[in-house]
């Protein structure tokens, strides 16, 4: 999956779950202020992170730290790229 692939299917959880115009979310909104997220639209960005991804994403603390539509990419592509070197690291242990 490329990070074009993943900023778009990130902008497909913000637009379904929150009604939001695709056009007016940009890299540096901020959750809050500019998008109009409260607290418990979190909770249901992350749950919906998570079923469009497949990654319980309650394990990773850089989750804490989005502020902006743009640090949720950035971690979502970390977090994703992650899963897949630890994924080929376990294919190759188990080869050995």
């Amino acid at each position: 999956m490329t990070d074009c692939d993943i900023r778009s299917k990130i902008k497909e959880v913000f637009v379904k779950n929150f009604e939001l115009d695709e056009n007016k979310i940009q890299d540096d909104k901020l959750l809050f202020d500019d998008l109009g997220l409260d607290s418990l639209d979190i909770v249901d960005l992350i749950v919906g992170l998570q079923r469009v991804f497949k990654i319980d994403l309650r394990k990773y603390s850089e989750i804490k730290s989005i502020r902006t539509f743009g640090d949720v990419c950035n971690v979502m592509n970390k977090i994703i790229n992650e899963q897949k070197t630890d994924g080929m690291n376990k294919t190759s242990d188990e080869q050995k």
